[in-house]
């Protein structure tokens, strides 16, 4: 029972005995209120999971509760009751219910949101800020179109189904339900009306189109004198956010570019932007922007970087600095259609497996730029250093590190030796001991050692667990080597059953020769590995069975 955006524990000596203090549980209650509202268990410590055995409540504190909070905060909706743990303890679950069109403050004026497991004060220069988040919270909910369940797009609709009804994240209690029941359970529809966030995943394109605002994304491709040197737009609303991503990654060959690492035994494929990375800061932008205000979605490449812009700003309480342990769920509901079609690695910012992908490939973690009207994240091509590549790899095979360990390890290698504080200033921490939560038992199996005590404690990596090598080699598609060209194909018919050599072609990289293709293909074929459907330019290919 882990403390979230939607959960807190206290003591019970909040609200009775001597040390009661009404007016830190009105605050906490403030917090809920302005975000998605959520849950206070009472009479569980913050190290526990359960009361204790013998604690009994008491009628009167539910009473007390109901009386004080509505006098110590505003636009508060709370509903107090006493529970019952498994081991006979109880204690007082008390749910606080979100102020959807108001904000909640306490009464002596003061502002606050809850942001991760954190109540955190709104600053006077965010008040106008948290009343336009309160806009962008509820625009999942809104039926505005007045368009029926009837009237969406049926193939979209049985898509959506479909992938429900596949997804091992979706709990078969949902999977057993009706359509309605589904479409209601992920506020696609209300009172049989397409919602907002129905509209734009199974509505039909006009309705789409007309959504105040549905996501138009701008794929822009820059030479190194800085000039546009390709662009593709998706603007005419045809797709849901699913078919964006799914179209966006697809359609770009640039996608498909890697370095080939080796030495000796060491052999390892090194994306330019890993398809993990592009994946979920995509998702990222879709399932956590505001969809209050207009704006496109831009994609920049660069010949040394990648740039993402999403409209809108960060959500309070969120910042450049915290985005790798804060999450703040601008489209809650749409944030879970993202993880539960595996969409999102999870239902928050991602930015823990983006952190985890780039430093075990050798590459900084992302620049994250908030301006006067969009988030920027910025991914470098380069790797770092050879020796961190090795290192992370060797890690990563030979410790099974968790993914904690395996970030904090990325950070410590990169930078050859790291402060304390500069390690938690780039982790976020700042509790006690909260490095260790992050180093976890990379101190323990000398992969990390340290010198100095307190903040005078300096990390760097075991030179002995590494020897240093040099094994980096350009990217050259055109002189790609057969048998990564057959890995590539295989793979891109993994995923593109049934495609015909142009599609091949295109996905994998245009500047391959299809003379080069063609021969690679047919000796697939002969190998067993490939199946050709087809003849002449009706030819389609498949993996063997």
């Amino acid at each position: 029972m882990k403390e979230n955006s939607g959960l807190d524990k206290k003591s019970l000596s909040l609200i009775s005995g001597k040390t009661a203090n009404w007016k830190e549980l009105a605050k906490d209650c403030v917090c809920f209120a302005n975000g998605y509202g959520g849950k206070i268990l009472i009479g569980i410590e913050d190290d526990k999971d359960a009361p204790k055995p013998s604690q009994k409540i008491s009628k009167q504190l539910i009473e007390q509760i109901n009386k004080r909070i509505p006098a110590l905060a505003l636009n508060v909706g709370i509903a107090p009751q006493i529970i019952t743990a498994e081991n006979g303890g109880q204690y007082i679950e008390l749910t606080v219910f979100r102020s959807a069109q108001s904000i909640a403050s306490t009464t002596d004026g003061r502002y606050y949101i809850r942001v991760s497991d954190e109540c955190k004060p709104v600053m006077p220069d965010q008040i106008e800020r948290l009343f336009s988040e309160k806009n962008a919270f509820v625009w999942e909910e809104k039926t505005v179109k007045k368009v029926q369940l009837a009237d969406c797009d049926i193939e979209k609709f049985n898509t959506f189904l479909k992938d429900i009804k596949n997804s091992e994240r979706v709990s078969g209690f949902v999977k057993d339900m009706t359509t309605e029941e589904i479409t209601d359970y992920y506020f696609l529809t209300h009172n049989g009306f397409l919602t907002n966030l129905g509209v734009l995943w199974i509505g039909k394109r006009r309705d789409r189109a007309t959504l105040h605002y549905a996501p138009s994304v701008q794929f822009i491709k820059y030479n190194e004198d800085g000039n546009k040197v390709y662009k593709k737009v998706w603007d005419d609303y045809s797709y849901n956010p699913k078919e964006l991503i799914s179209d966006i990654i697809t359609q770009i060959p640039d996608w498909n570019e890697f370095l080939e690492v080796s030495d000796g035994i060491f052999r390892k494929n090194i994306y330019n932007y890993p398809p993990e990375v592009i994946r979920e800061l995509i998702a990222n932008a879709f399932a956590h922007r505001n969809y209050t205000m207009r704006g496109d979605i831009f994609i920049n490449l660069y010949p040394d970087r990648l740039e993402i812009h999403s409209p809108g700003l960060l959500p309070l309480g969120v910042t450049p600095d915290n985005i790798l342990t804060k999450s703040v769920q601008r489209n809650q509901l749409l944030a879970k259609l993202f993880y539960d079609l595996k969409l999102m690695e999870k239902e928050g910012s991602g930015y823990d497996k983006v952190y985890e992908v780039l430093l075990g490939n050798g590459k900084e973690v992302p620049e994250v730029f908030e301006g006067d009207d969009r988030v920027i994240v910025t991914v470098k091509k380069q790797i770092i250093s050879n020796k961190v590549l090795k290192l992370m790899d060797k890690a990563s095979k030979e410790l099974q590190l968790r993914q904690r360990e395996l970030i904090a390890l990325g950070l410590i290698a990169q930078k050859e030796g790291v402060s304390a504080p500069d390690l938690s200033k780039e982790l976020n921490v700042n509790k006690p001991n909260g490095l260790q939560h992050w180093l976890g038992r990379l101190l323990k199996l000398e992969i990390v050692l340290s010198k100095g005590k307190t903040k005078g404690t300096l990390y760097y990596v075991n030179p002995e667990f590494l020897r240093t090598t040099d094994f980096i080699e350009k990217t050259n598609l055109k002189r790609i080597e057969p048998h990564r060209l057959q890995e590539l194909i295989y793979e891109d018919l993994k995923n593109y059953p049934e495609s015909a050599i142009s599609e091949i072609n295109k996905r994998i990289g245009s500047e391959i020769n299809q003379r080069t293709l063609k021969a690679k293909l047919d000796e697939m074929i002969i190998k067993g590995l490939l199946v050709k459907l087809g003849e002449k330019k009706g030819t389609k290919y498949i993996i063997s069975t």
